[in-house]
């Protein structure tokens, strides 16, 4: 897995090591489920790139939690 820089909103990086390794855990909890749903639903017959496709949409339709009204 890449390493990743977590930015705050002005671009700076995240310093702190806690909140970087719950970040780092959140997307390595996010990819086994992903990896899960992809499976079962190949496993069932569903075309690999429709799942694909449900996830992405899934995630570009996230509301985004405490934006500020700048």
């Amino acid at each position: 897995m890449e390493t990743r820089v977590w930015r705050q909103p002005d671009g700076k990086p995240v310093s702190c090591l806690e909140k970087i390794k719950v970040l780092n855990q959140n997307i390595q909890e996010i990819e086994g489920l992903c990896a899960d749903a992809l499976e079962d639903g190949v496993l069932m017959g569903c075309d690999a790139e429709q799942i694909k496709a449900a996830l992405h949409e899934l995630i570009e339709s996230l509301a985004v939690p405490h934006a500020s009204g700048k």
